[in-house]
C-alpha cells in the first residue's frame, strides 16, 4: 500500500478536530481534545464546514460540501459525504491497521489466497486492504445502505470483480448460521459498535455482547488462522481491555496479542488517540 494520503489532522483542541479530507477541511467534535489548539481561530474559521452536536447535530456550511467526492489514503480511494451524524463514510484513524492486514496477508506462506471475515465493516477501509493484498472477504454490516457504500468504494478501487461476499445482516445470527454451516475464516476482523442494532432491530451492547462475539469468532477461525485483529471507539475500552478480552479468547491458539491506540496524525498536530485495538497473530 502507498504510503500516502489524501487525509491529515490539522489541528486538534477545546474539544474539536481540524482536518483536512482532500480538498474539503472539517471542524467536528471531538471529546479527547482537552488541550489548547496549535493554530490560531482564523486558521479554524476558515474550515469548508463545521458539525456541531450541541445545537442539535448541524452543520454549519453545509452547503459548501459537496455532496460527495473522493479521496486516497495508502492508495486506497473512498467515497467521502456528510451524514447527519457528523460522520464521513471513513475512519481515518483505521490506516495503520489497514497496513497491518495488507502486511500480514501479503506476507503469509500459504499461496493460498486467505478467506476474511470483516465484520460491522462499515464503508469497508479493511475489506478493500484485504482483498488488494489478495484476500477473498466476507464483508458484513447491519446496514444495507453502508454496504452498498463499500461496494461503491470496491468499484472505486477496481475491485467490482474481486472475490467479496457483500452481507447486510445481523453480525451474531450470520456468524452462527456460519458455525452450522461449517465455514471457516482464516483471519478476523471486527470493529463492534458501542450500541447497534440488527437488521430485524436486534440490539447490540459491547458491555454484554463482546464475549459472544468473540466466542462466535473463535468457533469461525479455520485450523490455520493468521489474526484477528479487534477495534473499537467505546470510552473505557483501552488498549489494556482490548488486550485482556483478546488474549483470553485466543488462549487455546498459542501466538501472541500486541495492543495500543489508534490515533489520528498530521505533520503540524499532536497526535489524537481515536479509539483502541488488540491483534492476535
Amino acid at each position: 500500500m502507498k504510503n500516502q494520503s489524501d487525509y491529515s489532522l490539522l489541528d486538534s483542541g477545546n474539544g474539536k478536530k481540524f482536518e483536512r479530507f482532500g480538498g474539503v477541511t472539517l471542524v467536528r467534535p471531538c471529546a479527547q481534545a482537552v488541550w489548547q489548539p496549535s493554530l490560531p481561530a482564523a486558521e479554524w474559521a476558515r474550515a469548508t464546514a463545521s458539525f456541531d452536536r450541541e445545537e442539535g447535530n448541524r452543520w454549519e456550511g453545509r452547503g459548501r460540501l459537496p455532496d460527495a467526492w473522493n479521496i486516497n489514503i495508502d492508495g486506497l480511494s473512498f467515497k467521502l459525504s456528510g451524514t447527519n451524524f457528523g460522520h464521513l463514510g471513513i475512519f481515518p484513524e483505521q490506516r495503520e491497521q489497514w497496513r497491518w492486514i495488507s502486511k500480514m496477508i501479503t506476507a503469509r506462506e500459504d499461496a493460498r489466497p486467505p478467506s476474511v471475515l470483516n465484520l460491522f465493516a462499515y464503508s469497508g477501509g479493511s475489506t478493500l486492504a484485504a482483498a488488494v493484498a489478495g484476500a477473498s472477504v466476507c464483508h458484513l454490516d447491519a446496514s444495507r445502505g453502508m454496504v452498498q457504500w463499500a461496494r461503491e468504494n470496491a468499484e472505486l478501487n477496481n475491485l467490482a470483480n474481486a472475490p467479496v461476499r457483500w452481507i447486510a445482516d445481523d453480525a451474531h445470527r450470520f456468524m452462527e448460521r456460519e458455525v452450522r454451516r461449517g465455514r471457516t475464516y482464516d483471519a478476523i476482523i471486527l470493529d463492534p459498535p458501542t450500541f447497534g442494532r440488527g437488521t430485524q432491530n436486534e440490539t447490540y451492547k459491547i458491555e454484554d455482547d463482546l464475549r459472544q462475539t468473540l466466542s462466535l469468532c473463535m468457533s469461525l477461525l479455520s485450523p490455520t488462522p493468521l489474526f484477528v485483529l479487534l477495534s473499537c471507539h467505546t470510552p473505557g475500552y483501552t488498549p489494556v481491555v482490548l488486550n485482556n478480552v483478546l488474549r483470553q479468547a485466543t488462549a487455546r491458539l498459542g501466538g501472541g496479542v500486541e495492543a495500543g491506540e489508534m490515533l489520528l496524525a498530521g505533520t503540524a498536530s499532536m497526535p489524537l488517540p481515536s479509539g483502541a485495538f488488540a491483534r492476535w497473530s
